[in-house]
C-alpha cells in the first residue's frame, strides 16, 4: 500500500493554489476563497472553511494537510508577561512570549529552533540549531500571542518582535514571506512600522534588507561596544566586527532613512563602566538611533549577573546627557522560565530525561 505524502498548504502561494483547483476542475476562485481562510482568517482547519462544500472539503483533506503550531506549556508572571512553548508539527519547540507594557501589547516570536550563534549570556546559545521556522510557523506564533491579548486583556496586539529564538537574517527568506503574511492586507494587516527585526549583527544580511527596502524597524543586539569585549560574549563578532556591522548599518540607514535601535544587556562588571558607556556613545553617533539598556533576566548558570540598578541609572544617565536617546528596560517575567530559550530549553531536557 502506497502512501502519499500530504502537502503543506500553506507551503503554496496564491497562483499555485488557484491552479490546483483548476486543475482538480473547479474554478480558480476557490483557491482565492481557501486562500483567505488560511491568512486572513487563520484557519486550522479545513471544516471552518464554511464557505466551501462539503466536497471539496474532503478533497482538500485527502491532499493537504495544515501544519499547525500547538501551545505546549503557557506561564503567566506576576507582571502580566505571558509565555510559552510551541510545539511544531515535527516534534522541535520554540517560544513565544507576550509583554504587556501600559497601551502596548507586544508579541516576541522565534524564527529558528535553536540557535547557531552561541552568544554566551543566551539560553538559546546553548541549544543546536536544529532547522529554520518556515513562514506559516512564524504567522502561527503572532496569531497566538494575539489571541492572548484580547482575552487575558482585551486589547488587540500593537508590537512584534523578532527577539525569540533564532537569528532571523540567517532565515531570512522565511522571515521575511512570514512578515508578509502579518502585514499583508490578504493577511493580518499589521503595519511594518509596528515590527521590529533584532540580529547579532550579520553585515552583509544587514545590507540586503537595505537592498530590499525593508519598511520594518531594526534592531542590533549589541552588548558591548569594543571587539574585544564583544567577541567574549558574542562570537558572531570575530566574523562580523563592530567596524563592519556600523559600516552596514550606515548604509542600511542611508537607503532606508529608518532609525536604528540598539540593545544593550548591562552585565555585572563586564560592560557597565563609564568607560564602556564612552564607548557605546561614540558608537551609537555612526546613525541615527536610540538605546535600550536591557536587565539581564538569568538563564540559571550564574556565568553572568544582571548589573546594579543604580549603575544602569547611571550607564543612561551618561548616554542621556550626551545627546542619545536611551531607556532602561526592567526586565519582565521574573518569577517564570523568561530567559530567551529557558523554557523550551527546559522543555527539551525533561523529553530527554523521559526518554
Amino acid at each position: 500500500m502506497t502512501i502519499t505524502k500530504k502537502t503543506d498548504i500553506r507551503s503554496l502561494t496564491l497562483p499555485q493554489l488557484k491552479e490546483a483547483f483548476v486543475e482538480k476542475g473547479d474554478k480558480a476562485f476557490r483557491g482565492q476563497q481557501v486562500y483567505e481562510w488560511l491568512w486572513k482568517k487563520s484557519a486550522l482547519d479545513f471544516d471552518t472553511m464554511t464557505n466551501i462544500n462539503f466536497e471539496t472539503r474532503n478533497w482538500l483533506k485527502e491532499n493537504y494537510v495544515i501544519n499547525a503550531i500547538q501551545v505546549v506549556d503557557k506561564q503567566i508572571s506576576n507582571d502580566g508577561t505571558i509565555k510559552s512553548s510551541f510545539k511544531l508539527h515535527d516534534g522541535f519547540l520554540v517560544e513565544g512570549v507576550l509583554i504587556p507594557a501600559d497601551e502596548r501589547m507586544t508579541a516576541c516570536v522565534s524564527s529558528q529552533v535553536g540557535c547557531s550563534l552561541t552568544c554566551k549570556f543566551c539560553a538559546t546559545g546553548k541549544m543546536d540549531r536544529a532547522r529554520n521556522l518556515t513562514p506559516d510557523e512564524i504567522y502561527d506564533q503572532v496569531v497566538i500571542i494575539r489571541n492572548w491579548a484580547m482575552h487575558h486583556y482585551g486589547k488587540p496586539l500593537t508590537n512584534i518582535v523578532f527577539m525569540g529564538m533564532g537569528e532571523p537574517l540567517l532565515n531570512y527568506a522565511n522571515v521575511m514571506k512570514g512578515i508578509e503574511k502579518i502585514t499583508s492586507p490578504e493577511g493580518l494587516g499589521m503595519s511594518q512600522d509596528r515590527i521590529t527585526v533584532s540580529t547579532a549583527g550579520i553585515a552583509k544580511m544587514i545590507m540586503k534588507l537595505a537592498d530590499d527596502n525593508v519598511k520594518f524597524n531594526l534592531a542590533l543586539s549589541l552588548h558591548a561596544a569594543n571587539d574585544l569585549k564583544r567577541n567574549q560574549i558574542m562570537p558572531i563578532n570575530e566574523s562580523n566586527n563592530l567596524k563592519a556591522v556600523g559600516e552596514a548599518l550606515k548604509y542600511f540607514y542611508e537607503i532606508t532613512g529608518k532609525r536604528v535601535t540598539f540593545e544593550y544587556i548591562a552585565f555585572k562588571d563586564f560592560n557597565e563602566s563609564l568607560q564602556d558607556a564612552k564607548e557605546l556613545l561614540t558608537f551609537c553617533k555612526q546613525v541615527p538611533s536610540k538605546v535600550n539598556i536591557i536587565e539581564y533576566n538569568p538563564t540559571g548558570d550564574g556565568e553572568f549577573e544582571k548589573a546594579d540598578a543604580n549603575k544602569i541609572d547611571q550607564f543612561c544617565a551618561y548616554l542621556e546627557r550626551h545627546g542619545i536617546i536611551a531607556k532602561v528596560r526592567r526586565s519582565r517575567g521574573k518569577d517564570i522560565d523568561a530567559a530567551c530559550g529557558q523554557l523550551a530549553n527546559k522543555r527539551h531536557e525533561e523529553a530527554l530525561v523521559i526518554e
